[in-house]
């Protein structure tokens, strides 16, 4: 009765986890039992490939939940993002390196590089999964909280907001370049080796890898929507649409804001937890003002406030961006503004809006 009332007037999301429900058990079975000589063999590389970018379309689905029915243009999400894959990044490094009396890693092998002679005091507990898995969605979480009382309780919104989340997100990119932070600088952490004692090069643990983050999206998609089709969401849509009138309703405004904000935090975290074993690498570069603008793009092109548009637009606009990057490298900046001022023009409601118009016209 909860699933049939949640996705009521929610085909396309229907659509969505029936297809992320076969990508989990038909994408694996054709790495991992199919010959490779078959011509339905998948590959290890197109299955990562897949994986990173389905953690995309996670991140995505944060953004349009606070872009598309708080109001709110975060461009800062990046930093949540790249939080997330760092304390994922910490715990895969300890597994790595020379072994000391309690049998984990007495340093990662870039601190040995840099002569550091004892482990900083915040990479303690890193060498527990569990740990490791908190750290990444209690920090950018954190971070949320914190960020987010000071902004909305000061009442910052609009193109304000939008500023000085990209001013956090640069500033944080400045810091994790410099060495002594103690996240491997400029060359981030990388070369990663096991995860849960699973070597990251099999093409089981790639496969594993991948049904998870697709099982994490779908149960994303569906707390999300559950959101938004709560009082709360409805809450949510009254302050994007009209925010001096909820707020003259009675309606805790700054508060609903913060806990909405927080909570798209976690699931960029999540993202970017699952991003970097998959990738194989996190480096300052993730926490460039740039990667949040683009993530800002994928859900204009997807469809703003739909959520099912979110993660089309994050996999339409990733794919191309592989595609024309291994064919005309310098020409992708330029196809992506394009494809942006195409799509605020033509398709102001993105994919989604044309799909529903298309379903309309029938």
């Amino acid at each position: 009765m909860i699933i049939r009332s949640l996705f009521k007037n929610d085909k396309a999301g229907v659509i969505l986890l029936t297809i992320l429900g076969l990508m989990m058990v038909v994408i694996p079975a054709l790495n991992l039992w199919v010959p490779e000589g078959s011509v339905f063999h998948m590959n290890t590389y197109t299955i990562s490939l897949l994986g990173k970018y389905l953690t995309y379309a996670l991140l995505a689905l944060s953004v349009d939940l606070v872009w598309g029915y708080l109001g709110i243009l975060s461009l800062g999400h990046g930093a949540f993002f790249a939080l997330g894959g760092y304390g994922m990044g910490m715990y895969l490094m300890r597994q790595i390196g020379t072994r000391g009396e309690y049998g984990h890693p007495i340093l990662p092998d870039f601190m040995v590089f840099l002569n550091w002679q004892e482990l900083p005091w915040f990479w303690h507990g890193f060498h527990w999964f569990g740990f490791a898995v908190l750290m990444s969605l209690l920090i950018p979480c954190l971070l949320a909280l914190v960020f987010g009382w000071f902004a909305f309780k000061s009442r910052v919104t609009g193109v304000y907001f939008s500023i000085i989340t990209q001013a956090l997100t640069y500033s944080l990119m400045l810091a994790f370049f410099r060495n002594e932070m103690g996240f491997g600088g400029n060359n981030g952490l990388t070369d990663f080796k096991d995860i849960l004692g699973f070597s990251l090069q099999t093409d089981a643990t790639r496969a594993a890898l991948f049904s998870f983050t697709a099982f994490s999206l779908g149960l994303s998609y569906i707390a999300c929507r559950r959101i938004v089709n709560s009082k709360l969401g409805r809450v949510c849509m009254a302050v994007r649409d009209a925010e001096d009138r909820a707020r003259f309703l009675g309606y805790q405004v700054e508060t609903v804001k913060l806990w909405v904000f927080v909570f798209s935090a976690l699931l960029a975290g999540v993202a970017g937890a699952l991003y970097v074993p998959q990738v194989g690498i996190i480096n300052p570069s993730e926490f460039s003002p740039l990667n949040s603008i683009e993530i800002v793009i994928w859900v204009a092109v997807g469809g703003r406030a739909t959520l099912f548009g979110a993660v089309c637009g994050a996999l339409i606009v990733n794919y191309l961006k592989s595609f024309l990057t291994g064919v005309m490298p310098e020409a992708w900046l330029f196809a992506l503004g394009a494809l942006f001022i195409g799509v605020t023009l033509f398709l102001p409601k993105g994919v989604a809006g044309l799909l529903q118009f298309s379903k309309g016209k029938n």
